[in-house]
C-alpha cells in the first residue's frame, strides 16, 4: 500500500488534524501536573501549584499554625496562579478564534519554557528560600496559563489538575450507578494518569531532589507542544 493511499485525507486536508489528538495530550499534561504537586507538596513546605482545591484547605491549614505549612507560600501559590490563569485568559481570547493547533501549541510552549527556568533555578540554588518563593510562583503561574486554555478547550473530563468531579462523574455515571458508563475509559486513563505523576514525582523528589522532575515535566509538555493537534 502506498504512502499516500494510506493517509487520511480528512487529515492531510486540515492543518488542525495534524499531530497529536488533545484526549493523550491532556493525559500527558495530568501526568506534569502530578509530577509538579509532588514537587511542590513535598519539596516546598506542603504547598501545592497545580491543585488549588488542595491549596486553599492548605491556606487553612496554615492560619491555624498547624506545623508544616506556611502561608506565605500558599498565598504565593495561588496569586500566582491567578495571575497565570488571567494571562491564559488573555491568551484564549486572543488566539482562541483562530488555529485551535497554534493556540494549543503556544500556549503549551509557554508552559515548557516555564518549567525549564524552574529546572535551572532548581538545580542553580537548591535549598535556598528565594529559590522556593521562585519555584512556587514560576511553576503556579504555568499551571494557571494552562488551566485557563484546558478550560476554554472544554474537552470533557480532563481537566488535566483535579480529579473531584472526574471520580464522581467516574462513579455516578458508571453501569453500578445507573449509567451508560461511556466515559469511564477516559475518567480512569485519568486517575491513572496523575497517580502516575504523583508517585514517579514523588520517587524522584526523596531520591534526586527537586531539578530532575521539573526538568522531566519541561520536556514531556515540549514534546507536546511540538506533537499537539487541533481536534480532540
Amino acid at each position: 500500500m502506498s504512502e499516500q493511499s494510506s493517509t487520511d485525507p480528512k487529515t492531510a486536508d486540515d492543518p488542525e488534524a495534524r499531530g497529536l489528538r488533545l484526549v493523550p495530550v491532556l493525559l500527558g499534561l495530568t501526568v506534569v501536573s502530578g509530577l509538579i504537586d509532588a514537587v511542590s507538596y513535598l519539596g516546598l513546605e506542603h504547598v501545592f501549584t497545580a491543585n488549588m482545591t488542595g491549596n486553599v484547605v492548605v491556606l487553612g491549614f496554615a492560619a491555624a499554625g498547624a506545623p508544616g505549612f506556611s502561608v506565605a507560600h500558599t498565598l504565593t501559590s495561588l496569586g500566582s496562579f491567578v495571575v497565570g490563569a488571567a494571562a491564559g485568559g488573555r491568551v484564549a481570547v486572543r488566539l482562541g478564534g483562530g488555529s485551535r493547533r497554534t493556540w494549543v501549541r503556544l500556549t503549551l510552549a509557554a508552559e515548557a519554557v516555564l518549567l525549564g527556568i524552574s529546572a535551572v533555578v532548581a538545580f542553580a540554588a537548591p535549598g535556598a528560600t528565594a529559590t522556593a518563593y521562585t519555584l512556587i510562583a514560576v511553576t503556579a503561574f504555568a499551571m494557571g496559563l494552562r488551566n485557563a486554555t484546558v478550560r476554554k478547550l472544554g474537552v470533557p473530563d480532563l481537566t488535566t489538575t483535579v480529579l473531584t468531579m472526574t471520580l464522581t462523574g467516574l462513579a455516578a455515571d458508571s453501569r453500578a450507578g445507573g449509567g451508560p458508563g461511556t466515559r469511564s475509559p477516559r475518567r480512569t486513563a485519568s486517575v491513572i494518569a496523575m497517580v502516575a505523576g504523583a508517585t514517579l514525582g514523588a520517587w524522584l523528589v526523596l531520591h534526586h531532589g527537586l531539578g530532575i522532575p521539573l526538568a522531566i515535566s519541561a520536556g514531556l509538555v515540549a514534546v507536546l507542544a511540538v506533537a499537539a493537534s487541533g481536534r480532540e
